[in-house]
């Protein structure tokens, strides 16, 4: 079986994988909690949520999660765009200046009051996801999303049966990288839980914070590696 060597970015790092999972999960139990019962991440959930107003009559709550998901749409055209634009850099990666923008755009969010002020929050952290699950799509060579979870699940299932299919061992533990950032993302999850009943709408300076473990880490040199 021959062997290729290609050049593994510090992006595909599964610590790295496990910051931006937990920073995920931690974002989507924040805006629901503490900005008016919207997901950041799942727009699956928006979306269903938007249909059951409109079908209700309640427009007010259908522009409630309309608005996320628009803003969602645009951060993956951001993404692309930073990307084509900024791929030759030699000063910064172009995914250390997403990660750059989710740290400042979601330290700004915490100063922003509740109340009338969770539309704009919404549209902000819902953005801020959307650039990370265009920028961060693959851990260990796997595609993986850090923001959601019914992907992975579907992935490193059908991982695992093959492995055990084809009793390839490779193959079946190549499903542990899906199941760890899930498993991480609901640890984000609780912990945005907690971290919210006792700072409520502060809690979220502790997403850019953990953000700030990527951002550095990917100063780190590209090495090469070799796959089957």
């Amino acid at each position: 079986m021959n062997e290729k060597v290609r050049e593994k970015q510090m992006s595909e790092n599964f610590i790295l994988g496990i910051m931006l999972a937990l920073t995920g999960g931690f974002l989507d139990a924040y805006t629901y909690i503490t900005r008016g019962g919207v997901f950041a991440n799942a727009q699956t959930g928006n979306i269903v949520l938007m249909g059951i107003n409109l079908a209700k009559g309640d427009f007010e709550r259908v522009i409630h999660y309309v608005v996320p998901i628009l803003a969602f749409a645009l951060g993956i055209l951001l993404a692309e765009i930073i990307k084509a634009t900024l791929k030759k850099s030699q000063h910064m990666h172009w995914r250390q200046i997403i990660v750059l923008a989710e740290i400042i755009i979601l330290a700004v969010c915490g100063f922003i009051p509740s109340g009338t002020g969770n539309t704009i929050v919404n549209v902000m952290v819902s953005f801020v996801c959307s650039l990370q699950v265009e920028s961060f799509r693959v851990i260990n060579g796997n595609t993986v999303a850090t923001t959601m979870c019914t992907g992975n699940l579907r992935s490193g299932t059908e991982l695992l049966f093959l492995g055990i299919e084809k009793k390839d061992k490779k193959i079946a533990l190549r499903s542990l990288t899906y199941y760890g950032i899930n498993l991480f993302f609901a640890l984000g999850a609780i912990v945005g839980a907690v971290a919210t009943k006792f700072l409520d709408i502060r809690s979220i300076f502790i997403a850019s914070a953990l953000l700030v473990i990527p951002f550095i880490m990917m100063f780190t040199p590209s090495e090469n590696i070799e796959y089957v």
